[in-house]
């Protein structure tokens, strides 16, 4: 946070954007209107109106809107997007299924947003203009994402100019470049669970051109075993700028090597708070992505901004768990969940051999995948200012095509890790080819095509009418490369989906005086089933955490309509003490929404996607700042509740299941996973002009449990966390920095569902019986560094 001493009489008109956005920060990222009459002067944020920008004061703006700095992203440490947005932005909160701390799952106004498959996408992301999120599956690869070299980023809620996928919002990504960020910095720092991390950038400007790069890295062991990190991260820009124009080229490249040992079931965590359940569990990926953006201005009042962008997504899981396949009892072969079942066969119809002694129940199996996505799109946008206001229009197109690869192995579990490992002669072990698991090899192109515009009208002046509307198409096509499999569902892997949406918007913003403004907005937001989600629609050939595919019945795109409205402010609180505020209340409606389910087939974690009729979701946020000559202070509250609108039946591991493992969902029981309350705090404390000291906290009630969609366990508890920082100016171009995370060593817990038990044997725990599962959060951890600039 920029010390407020740098601060001059300036008042920020609409500043109450997020707990975590400063004063400073705003008044360089923004243009200002002298006041004459006043011994202040108002300073106007601008917002984009689009992911393409369009510069929308944010008083007419009838939404809310979050703004971060770099600053803010440094706030605890190094540069940490998902960090940043869980302590200090409201109506946000975090999951982490896979427990590495770099794998995060994002929930916004209890929209969800992950890097990892079978969580459907809410939430769009944009980097520079571009979409960031994966064409397969929508993800969101967190790893992949530069830090250090961010800019700044806003989150935005229910814009539909923002495209597919924005059902809550999206996250508007900028990144440094030589105009914005000149001069270098090195940053080291290193501490707890072997933590190891650090960048280095630069950047300069020679008169018209100017280029920026940026090298990082990290690496963490883990609190947990089979919890280790390595990331490598660098981005480079060369920009050209005339009063006309300006140019960049841009690109990302980026390695990462992540081990989650995801959720455990109570009773082994109780015997040993360090252990997996079944390994390993990894995700590599390699990506590299160019890009390209224009501002073009073509009048004194008409602009063109445009992006081209190309990328490249290779990744490879893999995931070690419990058997599917167990003996039939006959002493020869293997069944398809034991006896009484089919007979487990592999490819070419052949049955899988009980290869291990009647008795030894340290049957496993291992799911591997690979995909190697290109990406590829562009967008282009006209953007008029007005006398009276101001119009945005645009078009856009992202395609993609990705080469999906998936098989299964039996083999077994070691004793007391329960890592996979192949018996000697068969390779990576049997191959699976049954009903409900079938390999893959699969081509799929998808083209997203998208026509909008949103015009902002001044009614009067202290009155802005916002109108706006998006036209969606998605086109996409699957094609079967391995051949005809007896055993997939009917149909076969080759098929095509086409799906369109007009998504209208209206909205208005009133100013009660230039730093007060109330607003209020409905819009209506589209999500096309992606491929991922596509290929995985059927009980009978379920997917390993979404990632095996098969030729499924379609689903239906998901239709959101929202309502919002809100309060933005700022207040003088005597001399130069400011206190901001922002509230707003939202209420959103989704029809055929689409949720992961269990298969029935194969409890191991498979499961497959399936529209499960309606979800309600409301709730609020209320967020304050106050900013002093010494002190700044945030907090903010967020009410979350997501109800099903629809009842539905669905398989579960859940003590409360029946007898044939299904739960009953009614109509509004809790979406699981989703707390109802969140809350966060902080402050900067300047004890010297040197020398600031913090802290910053978050609490959040509890949730239901993945698997308990009908309410009738108790929740995954709640928790609260506390966590310090101090920054020391040793000269004005040394800073030294430390942090203590979770200062009060709370246990707690990042994700909760149940796990099939019974089939794996734990020596820390041989007579576990509980299937409810947990991944546990971070312990306390120490953290130091160090920053030079140049």
């Amino acid at each position: 946070m920029t010390h407020c001493r740098l601060l001059r009489p300036a008042l920020l008109a609409g500043i109450a954007l997020a707990p975590g956005v400063s004063w400073a920060q705003a008044a360089n990222s923004t243009s200002s209107a002298n006041n004459q009459d006043s011994k202040y002067q108002i300073i106007n944020v601008h917002i984009g109106a689009s992911p393409l920008g369009g510069g929308i004061p944010v008083q007419k703006w009838p939404t809310a809107v979050q703004t971060f700095s770099s600053q803010d992203l440094t706030k605890n440490g190094a540069a940490d997007l998902t960090r940043t947005m869980e302590q200090q932005a409201a109506g946000v909160s975090m999951q982490n299924s896979q427990a590495n701390p770099f794998q995060p799952t994002l929930l916004y106004h209890g929209y969800t947003l992950s890097p990892i498959q079978g969580t459907p996408a809410g939430l769009s992301v944009y980097v520079n203009g571009a979409r960031f999120n994966t064409p397969f599956g929508d993800l969101a690869m967190w790893s992949l994402l530069p830090d250090d070299a961010i800019d700044s980023f806003d989150i935005v809620a229910n814009n539909p100019v923002y495209g597919l996928n924005a059902l809550g919002g999206a996250i508007d990504v900028k990144m440094k470049n030589g105009f914005t960020a000149p001069g270098g910095e090195f940053e080291i720092e290193g501490g707890s669970f072997g933590t190891v991390q650090g960048h280095l950038e630069y950047g300069k400007q020679v008169g018209n051109t100017a280029g920026y790069i940026d090298i990082s890295g990290a690496r963490q062991s883990g609190w947990r075993d089979e919890q280790g990190s390595d990331l490598k991260n660098a981005f480079a820009d060369l920009g050209w700028r005339s009063n006309r124009a300006e140019l960049h080229v841009n690109v990302i490249a980026a390695q990462s090597g992540l081990h989650g040992p995801g959720a455990v079931p109570v009773d082994v965590l109780q015997a040993d708070p360090a252990a997996q359940f079944t390994g390993p569990n990894s995700i590599n990926d390699k990506y590299v992505r160019v890009s390209s953006t224009l501002n073009l201005k073509l009048t004194e009042k008409t602009s063109l901004q445009a992006v081209l962008y190309y990328e490249n997504l290779w990744e490879h899981l893999i995931n070690g768990n419990g058997p599917s396949d167990l003996p039939c009892g006959d002493g020869q072969y293997l069944c398809q969940g034991g006896a009484g079942g089919a007979y487990s066969t592999t490819v070419g119809g052949g049955i899988i051999p009980q290869y291990l002694p009647t008795g030894d129940n340290a049957y496993g199996q291992l799911n591997l995948n690979t995909t190697n996505t290109n990406g590829y799109g562009a967008s282009a946008q006209i953007t008029h200012k007005g006398v009276l206001g101001q119009l945005v229009a645009g078009v856009s197109y992202d395609g993609g095509y990705t080469t999906y690869s998936a098989a299964a192995y039996d083999g077994a579990l070691s004793l007391n890790t329960r890592d996979y490992y192949a018996l000697s002669g068969t390779g990576l072990g049997y191959m699976v080819d049954e009903p409900g698991t079938v390999p893959v090899d699969v081509g799929i192109r998808n083209a997203y095509y998208g026509f909008y515009a949103t015009d902002t009208y001044n009614i009067t002046k202290k009155l802005a009418l916002t109108v706006g509307g998006r036209f969606n198409i998605a086109q996409i096509a699957l094609h079967n490369q391995r051949g005809y499999d007896p055993n997939a569902a009917p149909g076969g892997l080759n098929g095509s989906h086409y799906y369109q949406h007009f998504n209208p918007s209206v909205g208005a913003a009133y100013n009660i005086t230039p730093l007060v403004t109330v607003y209020g907005s409905w819009s209506v937001q589209n999500a096309a089933p992606t491929p991922a989600e596509l290929s995985c629609a059927s009980p009978q050939d379920s997917c390993a955490l979404a990632n095996f595919m098969s030729g499924d019945p379609p689903l239906k795109q998901i239709v959101s309509r929202n309502f919002q409205m809100g309060m933005r402010s700022t207040f003088i609180v005597g001399g130069l003490n400011f206190l901001s505020v922002q509230a707003d209340v939202y209420d959103d409606e989704t029809s055929d929404d689409i949720q992961f389910l269990q298969s029935p087939y194969n409890p191991q974690g498979n499961g497959y996607f399936a529209n499960i009729g309606s979800v309600h979701r409301r709730g609020g946020d209320l967020a304050v700042q106050f900013t002093a000559t010494r002190w700044h202070l945030y907090a903010a509250y967020s009410r979350i509740q997501a109800t099903y609108g629809s009842s539905f039946v669905e398989q579960s591991n859940s003590p409360y299941a029946d007898n044939n493992g299904n739960i009953t969902v009614n109509k509004g029981d809790f979406v699981p996973g989703i707390p109802e309350n969140l809350f966060k705090f902080g402050a900067d404390y300047h004890v010297t002009r040197r020398w600031i000291v913090g802290f910053t906290g978050t609490a959040q009630t509890g949730s239901y449990l993945i698997g308990d969609a009908s309410n009738q366990d108790k929740k995954l508890p709640g928790y609260a966390l506390l966590n310090l920082n101090t920054r020391y100016l040793l000269t004005p171009h040394v800073t030294l920095f430390g942090n203590i995370n979770n200062v009060t060593n709370q246990r707690y817990y990042v994700y909760g569902t149940y796990s099939s038990i019974g089939d794996v044997y734990v020596a820390q725990a041989p007579n576990y019986n509980n299937p409810r599962s947990y991944s546990t959060g971070a312990p306390i951890g120490v953290m130091a560094g160090m920053k030079v600039t140049f």
